[in-house]
């Protein structure tokens, strides 16, 4: 009897975890909206600026990057950086790195520029995967960081032009 008694309890902690790992993260209300990137606003052509050229195009999702040099962002460098439009307009931007002190770099710059992380007494800072959004009238930042692999990514999207992406998505994926 005890023997059960342990399984179940095991498995209700087992799915307990399982549960709270799959909460949504609630966006921090953004303080200075940048309503697009690095002086592109969201909805503008990229392919007639200059210093970006295109990396991947598609009948409707175009990926562009920089030419002018090293991708930067936050002072860092980093692995890349895509500027994507969806029907010719600018809708987002993808944002690699790699590395706990690029990360460090990268949140201290976001909490600076946009708003402070609310720290609720509890709340765990570090894990396997960590996630933070702040969300702005126009624009909203999702980053995640992999601490396992080093590995971060940041998704800054227009919150009216991003959401088009997904009327291009076929049901394959392809």
């Amino acid at each position: 009897m005890t023997n059960q008694l342990l399984r179940h309890l095991l498995l209700g902690l087992v799915c307990a975890s399982s549960a709270l790992d799959a909460l949504p993260v609630s966006a921090v209300p953004m303080i200075n909206d940048p309503k697009g990137f690095q002086n592109i606003e969201w909805g503008a052509t990229l392919a007639e600026r200059d210093g970006i050229a295109p990396a991947k195009t598609g009948s409707h999702i175009s990926e562009y990057r920089s030419t002018a040099g090293p991708a930067i962002f936050a002072g860092a460098e980093m692995t890349s950086i895509l500027l994507l439009s969806v029907d010719d307009q600018f809708a987002r931007v993808t944002i690699r790195y790699q590395g706990e002190q690029t990360h460090a770099q990268v949140m201290k710059f976001l909490e600076t520029q946009f708003g402070p992380l609310e720290r609720i007494p509890g709340q765990m800072a570090r894990g396997l995967n960590q996630q933070y959004n702040w969300r702005g009238p126009e624009t909203e930042i999702n980053v995640t960081y992999q601490a396992n692999t080093e590995r971060g990514f940041i998704f800054i999207d227009s919150r009216t032009l991003a959401p088009r992406f997904n009327d291009h998505i076929t049901d394959s994926a392809e």
